[in-house]
């Protein structure tokens, strides 16, 4: 079952679900943000019981699909894939010491990525930072946490990184993370799954250019090496979020060190279960 926030042709905003295959619009069940939903004790249980009543389908073509976040932020954990914890220290002999151990360490690393409204939807540009030299996209599966911290569904997030940066100064990791356009969501929360069922999910990417693929790499969300109710609870620790949260959990899927994205290329990120994010590249 997955929930999404869509806007009409006249500019109006409204949420719906997929029920069958069908888009359904919520607005005549009372529903017109996602934040009561999420905040119930079972999301799931209700969109099924309003599947049942007589619900307004709407046509992919008549809507544009907008990220899946109203005012909640956007984090993100760091080197919780083996994979990501050797690309970091790679990339910094500098910090590399610093890498290895948070990748062990009893403390994840978790850092502030977007606000709400800044979010990227499927189809419009993310950017690369027009003073990095090394840029890559980082497919990430993310949780859904509403104002309890309980991970209440899943998306698709793109966590831009400008490497060169990140890896000059560990003290950099702000600027090389958090600039216009760097995160971006699928549309689509996928809600009712189980850690156990996430973590059998296929995640992969494959960035285009010129129409043809440059890059392609995929990863299981079951290579994370903390569970969700760990970075879950890390995130929550001495924080409030009163209208939830999002928090991408770590890339296991590292482009090769002489790749660095290009304005016009076009980054697809699928996993299983969730759907897809596809956006193309500009110069920020």
């Amino acid at each position: 079952m997955k929930l999404c926030r869509f806007q009409t042709r006249d500019g109006e905003i409204k949420i719906g679900f997929v029920s069958n295959d069908c888009l359904l619009d919520l607005t005549l069940a009372g529903i017109n943000q996602m934040l009561p939903l999420l905040e119930s004790d079972n999301p799931a249980k209700q969109l099924t019981q309003l599947s049942a009543s007589s619900l307004p389908r709407i046509a992919s073509s008549e809507i544009k699909l907008l990220a899946p976040v109203e005012r909640q932020e956007v984090w993100a954990a760091g080197v919780t894939y083996l994979r990501s914890k050797k690309a970091r220290m790679e990339e910094s002999d500098f910090s590399a010491t610093a890498y290895d151990r948070v990748y062990a360490a009893e403390r994840p690393e978790l850092f502030f990525k977007s606000l709400a409204e800044k979010v990227v939807p499927t189809g419009e540009p993310v950017g690369i930072r027009r003073d990095a030299r090394w840029s890559v996209p980082e497919p990430e599966l993310a949780l859904v946490l509403n104002s309890r911290g309980k991970v209440v569904g899943y998306t698709i997030g793109n966590d831009m990184s400008s490497r060169d940066i990140e890896g000059e100064n560990l003290l950099y990791l702000p600027q090389a993370k958090v600039y216009e356009r760097s995160c971006a969501l699928c549309p689509w929360i996928t809600l009712a799954a189980t850690e156990e069922e996430a973590r059998a999910w296929n995640i992969t990417i494959e960035i285009a250019r010129g129409g043809s693929a440059v890059f392609s790499g995929a990863t299981s969300a079951g290579q994370l090496k903390r569970s969700f109710t760990e970075l879950a609870g890390f995130l929550f620790r001495s924080q409030v979020f009163p209208h939830g949260a999002v928090l991408l959990t770590g890339t296991g899927i590292v482009p090769p060190d002489q790749f660095s994205l290009q304005a016009g290329d076009t980054v697809t990120i699928r996993i299983d279960g969730i759907g897809s994010l596809q956006n193309p590249v500009v110069v920020v």
